[in-house]
Parts: structure tokens; C-alpha cells; sequence
């Protein structure tokens, strides 16, 4: 009974709030309001368009006022409030004076509303067409006057540029019914309705279409700005969990030594205490636990078509044969080593070899024929690399790359605290410059022992 009672009452004929046809003009209605009477008279001052300034027109223009053509729409609009006044003026409607000034000068203050009051500018302008037909006092043309035609037209394509295709049908709608409902008020033969609705349609599709395709260009900026955001994060964790490979068999080579050390120790010394014996079980056990949690952390970020490497990886004495091979691809490239060449971390020889391998790839691929020199410096806090290039020479074209190089090498002087510029050199070359910070090893003293 209630579910009957419910759907009878739903579709009970009359109702006005279940009717589609209601709810159709509803929104019909709402969208006129939104569009034409909410905050219509609003402050919306229309600012300065600064792509202009890089635009084609723009470059044609002399240096010293491209900067002005931010107001390109500003000046479009005053030119045409002016030219409304000269309409106004120069048509000769029987009047002189003051009278004969409003013909021209309220149309055009309507013109110059649009930058300020967008909305509001085009009721003031179709609300004072009676007004300056009737100072005009000539109905031939009706209801517009030539200025008041011209200046009507001119705030609709304003209009319709600051705020969208929906104002704009809104706008010539109103007019329509404004046209319409004079010819049926006054009467009378001449009207000039039609002249309006057919250039202001042709004003309004244009502009429609101009802000459509504006519209869908912004679009695709947003579109490509969020796509090259994306790569550059892809590329950022591609080349980190590179890195976290190439770092795995580092420090799983230093966790087996610790495990194998500390299963040895004991039998190093003569009947070990067993606190000693224990330490050691208990110091293995942790180093074959953070062996086994690594290899698991490595699973995870490791690529289904990812194989390990058979060789054991680089370090800088490998540096010699990677420069062979890269004199072997057509780069000159010199070496020079400064300060006293000591062993480093593996880690931090492994970073140090692969910054220079892909600089040195950067450099064949972006300056072909160019020559390139490494720089290798020892120092108490760490190692220095520069690696730089000259301008690529000959007739092959450079090739562009897939961007994670210079993201690579950053990664990698970040994850051992280090500092890293890439930039152009003067001579139009590219130079990378890197400092990897080494913590120094206290020196043993073995004179109390040689003693």
C-alpha cells in the first residue's frame, strides 16, 4: 500500500515539481540567470594578456614597445569606443550639440564598460538603445541607431571573449526577444533587427570558436605539464631503483664478509671466553639477517627482465678502459688524475665511475666530434670529478636522449651527500662538475707495537 500510495503521488498529473518539461525550463531559466544576471555588475577588471608578448604579431613589432602588447585587447577596446563616438558624430541624424554627442558617446561608454563590468556593459548597452533612438529621433533604422549598432555588436564579442560560448547564446538571445518585442511595441517599417542578429551571429561564432580553440590549447599545456611531471618522476625512480641494484652487491659483499669474519673469529683464539663466543654467533646472525632483508628489498624494486650482472661491478680503476672505449666511438677525451690515488668505498668508486661514463655518453650524444676531458682529483675530503666537452663539430646532428642522465648522476651525488653543478660552458661546450665526500680513516699508530 505504501509503495502504491508513493508512485501515485510521484506521478500525480498537475504536480509541477515532478513534470520533465518543469525541470527542463528550470534549467533552461537557471542557466540565463547564471550566465546573465548573477554578479552581472561585478567588478572583473580585464587584465593584460602576457602571452601576447611572445606571440607572431608581437615579434613584428619594434623591441622597444613589444612590452605594450599585453594590452593589445585594452587598445582594441578604446579604439573601438572611439570609433563608435565617429559613427555618431559623422552620421547626420538632424541634431547638433550635446544631444548629438550622446548618440555616439553612451554606445561607446558601453564599449568601454566590457573591460571593467563585462555583464553589466551589455545591459547597459541593449537598455540605452530607446534611449539614443529617441535623442536621434529617427526610427527608420529601429531600434538601433548606426553607432548604437555598431557598439552593440562590438559588446557581445567582448563579452563573450571574457566569459564563454553559453553568455554568448544567452546574449543574442536577449537581443532577439529585445528586437522582436520593439517591432511589436512600436511598430512600424525599417527595422534593422535583422542586420543585428546576422552580423552579431557571425561576430559570435567567430569568437566562439577562437575561445573553444583557446580553450583546448590550455588544455593541452595542463595535459603536457602533468605528463612531463610524471616522466620526470618515472625517470627519477627508474634511476634510483638502478642505483639500489647496482648498491646491492656492495653491501651484500660487505655483509658476507662480516658474517664469515665473525663465524671465524673465535677459532682465531686460544679457548675464547663464552660471552666472546656468543657476541660473535650473535654478530653473524644479524649480518646473515640484514644479507637476507636486502636480497628481499632488492626483489621488490629489481624489473621482471632484469638479470644480474655476471662481472663484478666498475670502480675508477676501470676508468682507463672505459675511456678506450669511448676514444673507440669517435670522442677525444684526455684523463687527468691530481693529488695521491688511494682506494674508496665501493660505493663511492662505483658512483664516481658511472657519473663519468654518462657524462662522457651525454657528450657523445649531444656533441658529436666534440673532445672532452676528465679530471680526476684525490683531495683530504673526498673526490672531485670534471667532466667537460666542447661544442660538437662535423657534419652528425646531435641526438636526443631519454633525459635520465643528468637525473642519474644528481641521484647519485645525492644519496652520498655530495654537490653537483651541469651547466653550459662559455664556449658553448657542457661541463659537470661533482664532489663526493669521503669520511678520512684514522690512522693506526704501530710504534708502541714495533717498539
Amino acid at each position: 500500500m505504501t509503495e502504491t500510495t508513493t508512485q501515485t503521488q510521484a506521478g500525480r498529473p498537475g504536480k509541477p515539481g515532478g513534470s520533465p518539461e518543469f525541470h527542463l525550463v528550470r534549467e533552461v531559466f537557471g542557466g540565463m540567470r547564471e550566465a546573465l544576471f548573477r554578479g552581472a555588475f561585478d567588478y572583473r577588471l580585464l587584465p593584460p594578456r602576457e602571452s601576447a608578448v611572445d606571440g607572431l604579431l608581437a615579434k613584428l613589432l619594434p623591441r622597444r614597445i613589444r612590452g605594450y602588447a599585453a594590452w593589445a585587447p585594452h587598445i582594441q577596446v578604446a579604439a573601438a569606443a572611439l570609433i563608435t563616438v565617429f559613427i555618431g558624430y559623422q552620421v547626420d541624424l538632424g541634431f547638433h550639440g550635446a544631444p548629438h554627442l550622446l548618440i555616439g558617446l553612451v554606445p561607446a561608454a558601453a564599449v568601454m564598460m566590457t573591460l571593467v563590468r563585462p555583464v553589466g556593459a551589455f545591459w547597459i548597452s541593449l537598455i540605452s538603445t530607446p534611449f539614443t533612438g529617441a535623442i536621434a529621433n529617427s526610427w527608420d533604422g529601429q531600434p538601433w541607431t548606426p553607432s548604437a549598432l555598431f557598439a552593440h555588436i562590438v559588446v557581445m564579442v567582448v563579452v563573450a571573449a571574457r566569459t564563454g560560448p553559453r553568455t554568448a547564446l544567452w546574449m543574442w538571445l536577449a537581443t532577439a526577444a529585445f528586437g522582436a518585442g520593439f517591432e511589436v511595441l512600436i511598430g512600424g517599417y525599417g527595422s534593422d533587427t535583422p542586420q543585428m542578429l546576422f552580423f552579431s551571429a557571425l561576430g559570435l561564432l567567430v569568437t566562439t570558436m577562437v575561445h573553444v580553440r583557446r580553450e583546448a590549447q590550455r588544455e593541452v599545456t595542463v595535459q603536457r605539464t602533468v605528463t612531463a611531471i610524471e616522466r620526470d618522476k618515472r625517470t627519477l625512480l627508474e634511476e634510483r631503483t638502478t642505483i639500489a641494484r647496482e648498491l646491492h652487491d656492495v653491501v651484500a659483499h660487505h655483509m658476507s664478509v662480516v658474517a664469515i669474519q665473525a663465524e671465524a673469529a673465535p677459532y682465531r683464539v686460544e679457548n675464547p671466553p663464552p660471552e666472546l663466543e656468543q657476541a660473535f654467533v650473535t654478530i653473524r646472525e644479524n649480518a646473515v639477517a640484514a644479507l637476507t632483508e636486502l636480497r628481499r628489498v632488492l626483489g621488490v624494486v629489481r624489473a621482471e627482465d632484469y638479470e644480474a650482472p655476471d662481472a663484478p661491478q666498475p670502480t675508477l680503476a676501470d676508468l682507463d678502459r672505459l675511456l678506450d672505449n669511448v676514444r673507440d666511438a669517435g670522442l677525444s677525451v684526455d684523463k687527468v688524475i691530481t693529488g695521491a690515488v688511494r682506494e674508496l668505498p665501493q660505493g663511492v668508486e662505483l658512483s664516481a665511475y658511472r657519473i663519468v661514463q654518462e657524462a662522457l655518453s651525454n657528450s657523445l650524444r649531444h656533441a658529436p666530434g666534440a673532445s672532452a676531458r676528465v679530471e680526476v682529483g684525490y683531495v683530504l675530503g673526498g673526490l672531485g670529478l670534471r667532466i667537460v666537452n666542447g661544442p660538437a663539430k662535423g657534419l652528425v646532428k646531435p641526438s636526443p636522449g631519454a633525459g635520465h642522465g643528468i637525473t642519474g648522476m644528481r641521484e647519485r651525488v645525492t644519496m652520498l651527500d655530495g654537490e653537483m653543478t651541469a651547466e653550459t660552458t662559455a664556449e658553448g661546450g657542457y661541463e659537470v662538475t661533482v664532489f663526493l665526500p669521503v669520511a678520512m680513516e684514522p690512522r693506526v699508530d704501530t710504534a708502541g707495537e714495533d717498539a
